[in-house]
């Protein structure tokens, strides 16, 4: 239960309950992760804080701000940054196999404008993310929690999306990729029915995959397993 229940403080001071949409169960780092983390984490690793980023200061410029969401092993997110140097790349996960791939990847690179965290998003989102800073939010493949006693587990709810909606810019994007068709279409009675979110499909569904998002290891995994894929793409307006 304390993996998935989260206990947190709301403005009354009355502690309330979460449900988390993870479960880390961490496995052992090798050497070579051990190494990835001590050595490149000071350098593009942001700690939780109780109070807002400064995005400028973080990047050492005002350029635009693309957050994503549980990046896995970070490669497709490395690519995206190395891809778009004018841009400024924040990635959140709470898997420290994840954060030490993505770190190497980085370092490997050379790239610049990336950082990452390690925490929940949702309090990062609600501690250290200014309203309308961002330019685009990224969430590929979040876990699907198939199973109908599961789906109040899912990340992408209506809060969830509202307060993702108050952090964008107008004219800011939110782009969303599964591989379950329930899910997708559960993101899209969500979102379609929150005001100041704008459907960019033609008829008010999915989008075909864009070139701007690279093929993930996750997203391969499951062609090979003969899943299909969607993609959501909403405007903030």
């Amino acid at each position: 239960m304390h993996e998935i229940i989260t206990s947190t403080l709301d403005n009354r001071n009355h502690t309330t309950d979460r449900i988390r949409s993870f479960v880390c169960r961490q496995r052992r780092l090798t050497k070579k992760q051990q190494f990835a983390i001590y050595n490149y984490w000071p350098m593009i690793g942001v700690n939780f804080q109780h109070h807002a980023l400064d995005l400028i200061s973080l990047f050492g410029r005002e350029a635009p701000t693309v957050l994503e969401i549980g990046f896995g092993t970070g490669l497709s997110l490395v690519t995206m940054a190395e891809q778009h140097p004018e841009k400024n790349f924040l990635g959140i996960e709470v898997y420290y196999r994840g954060i030490a791939a993505c770190l190497a990847a980085a370092h490997q690179a050379n790239i610049t404008n990336l950082r990452v965290m390690h925490h929940d998003a949702i309090e990062v989102l609600d501690k250290m993310i200014s309203r309308q800073s961002l330019d685009m939010v990224q969430l590929f493949f979040p876990d699907p929690w198939p199973k109908t006693r599961h789906h109040k587990r899912r990340i992408v709810q209506t809060i969830f999306a509202r307060q993702i909606k108050s952090k964008l810019k107008l004219g800011g994007f939110f782009h969303i990729a599964t591989d379950w068709d329930k899910y997708a279409e559960h993101i899209l009675e969500v979102i379609n029915n929150i005001p100041g979110y704008k459907n960019m499909s033609l008829y008010n569904t999915y989008i075909p995959r864009p070139d701007s998002r690279p093929v993930t290891k996750f997203e391969l995994l499951g062609q090979n397993l003969g899943h299909a894929n969607w993609d959501l793409l909403f405007k903030r307006i």
